[in-house]
């Protein structure tokens, strides 16, 4: 009996040694490259926030690591989780799982950039003029898009850092084509208005309201008045006649009283109808309520201190808002 429980104290630790010696010998295995032979190179990228896990998954999917438990154990032993970045890669079979793991966080060839809704061009060209995009030009962006405004999709984009400003152009054009154009080309027939005012509604719409449930109500109202033969008296046409404020570093001050004589023909105080061209590049939200508004017999809308958004029927009613709200 005695003999026989020495014989087990020698027998397991043989086996857990064994199996650590065996899972040892995998994990090594696992790691290895899939193909060191391969001279290929395969474009991964990972989107913002995507989990170690999922990454793991996908490297294994595309054939570049043989086993996406293995990636994240590396990725939680060597504290990577939070270093591993957003981007593309240039990635090979011949690499293994370490040398992949550490490869996601040493930079990628592209950078993403967002471009949000309700910017003019002059904005889009400024900030990406601040990113890490090797020649791009400014100057050149704005003389290639001349004519555009409206039709540069707002979006977040994965840019090469090589990519020029031609390139940056046609790709935000091509968006707009592929996302609106085609995206939403059941809504443009079935619209009551041609896509080229809507375009134009739409820019004005993106920069007057504030949220989504705003975006129809006052595309209904700014439609209401064209009809009547009211003039928009939209202050976004103002802002956009002024441009840049260095004083303010803005490109959208709030209009004072006087700012409503200015002699522009985008000025919709004085002059009735929708400006000739957008003012903006609007999302595909605001374009959705340009081409198809809330049916409503509001014919007014202010803004308070607050934000919040108070609608009128008749100048009268407006005019009691103003001094509820605003004075």
């Amino acid at each position: 009996m005695k003999n026989s429980k020495k014989q087990w104290w020698i027998i397991v630790p043989l086996v857990l040694l064994t199996l650590f010696v065996m899972s040892g010998t995998l994990f090594l295995a696992l790691s290895r490259p899939v193909d060191p032979q391969t001279q290929e190179k395969e474009r991964f990228v990972i989107p913002k926030g995507q989990a170690v896990s999922v990454i793991g998954s996908r490297l294994q999917t595309a054939g570049l690591i043989k086993n996406s438990l293995v990636f994240q154990v590396i990725v939680k032993k060597e504290n990577l989780d939070n270093k591993i970045q957003a981007g593309s890669f240039d990635l090979s079979p011949n690499m293994s799982t370490a040398e992949i793991a550490f490869e996601l966080t040493q930079g990628t060839n592209d950078i993403w950039v967002t471009i949000p809704e309700g910017w003019r061009r002059e904005e889009i060209a400024q900030s990406l003029a601040e990113q890490e995009l090797e020649v791009f030009s400014a100057d050149e962006f704005l003389s290639l898009t001349a004519g555009d405004e409206g039709r540069l999709f707002p979006d977040t984009y994965l840019i090469p850092r090589q990519a020029s400003a031609e390139q940056i152009g046609l790709l935000l054009g091509q968006t707009f084509e592929r996302k609106v154009v085609k995206g939403l080309a059941d809504e443009i027939v079935s619209s009551d208005y041609s896509f080229d005012e809507a375009l134009v509604m739409a820019s004005i719409v993106e920069r007057e309201a504030r949220g989504e449930e705003e975006l129809p109500v006052v595309a209904g109202i700014l439609w209401n008045r064209v009809e009547l033969g009211m003039p928009l008296q939209a202050d976004a046409t103002l802002q956009y006649i002024k441009g840049y404020s260095g004083v303010e570093d803005s490109w959208w001050v709030p209009p004072t009283a006087a700012d409503k004589t200015l002699n522009s023909i985008y000025n919709t105080y004085r002059y009735p109808g929708l400006p000739p061209q957008p003012i903006a590049n609007p999302g595909l939200m605001a374009i959705e309520a340009a081409l198809h508004p809330a049916v409503t017999d509001y014919l007014y809308y202010l803004h308070d201190r607050t934000g919040e958004i108070h609608y009128a029927r008749t100048l009268e009613e407006h005019n009691k808002n103003v001094a509820t709200y605003l004075q």
